[in-house]
Formats: structure tokens, sequence, C-alpha cells
């Protein structure tokens, strides 16, 4: 079962390196991170994408709550939050037909235009995992040349906050 985990630290230098590593010694995988300021100065928002039961969990809800810049962790269960992923993807255009086409694909799904050359188009699209994934399946025929994805980023519905 999959994991998003919300962790807010204190903005220091090292933080996202002893959050990473206590994943990689107690042998938990990350499937992605994503790191940025919060909301409050001084501190910083990182969310970790991971797998594994309710034990795993638990386990890695308690060892990070032991790291000393840990200000709070908490699991963000896929119903109760909203969740995007950012994903740049460099595409092949190999004749103004082709561009034409994939502009208008990109536009049906409210994709960007962030660059244009004769021979490539570099589009930003923002979703969920899955509906980036789809759209990556659409573009594959014209040939990928690049993609680079930001991970996860969630938030918990409604107005409840993970800090006050």
């Amino acid at each position: 079962m999959k994991h998003t985990i919300a962790i807010l630290v204190k903005d220091h230098p090292g933080v996202l390196a002893r959050v990473s590593s206590l994943f990689n010694r107690r042998r938990f995988n990350i499937e992605s991170i994503a790191a940025g300021h919060s909301e409050k100065k001084g501190i910083t928002r990182i969310t970790i994408v991971t797998e594994g039961d309710e034990n795993i969990l638990e386990q890695i809800t308690k060892q990070l709550n032991k790291l000393v810049d840990v200000l709070k962790v908490r699991d963000l269960p896929k119903d109760t939050s909203v969740e995007r992923e950012l994903a740049l993807i460099k595409v092949s255009t190999k004749s103004t037909d082709q561009r034409t086409e994939i502009m208008q694909l990109i536009e049906a799904f409210r994709g960007h235009i962030v660059d244009i050359d004769k021979q490539a188009l570099t589009i930003e699209i923002t979703g969920t995992q899955e509906k980036i994934n789809a759209k990556l399946k659409l573009l594959e025929s014209f040939g990928i040349l690049e993609i680079a994805r930001t991970g996860k980023v969630s938030l918990s519905r409604g107005a409840t906050r993970i800090l006050n």
C-alpha cells in the first residue's frame, strides 16, 4: 500500500539528507520526494511517497519523529487530501502537422507548451501521478526526448493544517 507522508522540518542545512538517509538505513523505499518552503518562515515541507503496510508506516513515523529538526509527521490518505505532480516533457516534432497535433492534444488535457523549437516542444503537465502517466502514454508515439517530474506534493482537504 502506498503512503504519502507530509513532514514539517526546521529549515536547516542537511535536514533533507537526514530524512532520506533514515529511509535508506531502515531499508524503506522512497518512490518520490519533494521539498520546499512552507507557509511559515523557517519551516520546510517534505512530501515523501513510500510503500508498506500499517506497521511500516508506524515505524517510519516513529523514526522520523526521533529526528531533532522534525516538527510534525502526518500520513495523508488519498481520500482526504489533494495531490499533484508536475512533469516537464520534451517531445520530438518532425513536421508542422505533428507539432499542431501535439499542441491540440496538450490543450485538450490542460497542459501548457513552455518552449517551442523546430525539432521539439517542451510541455508542462500537472495532475495526479495516474493522470500524468496516462498523458505520457499518449505522447509516446510522437517520441519523448526527455522527462523531468517533481514527485507528488499533497495537502489535506479543508481547513485542517499540520502545524498551527
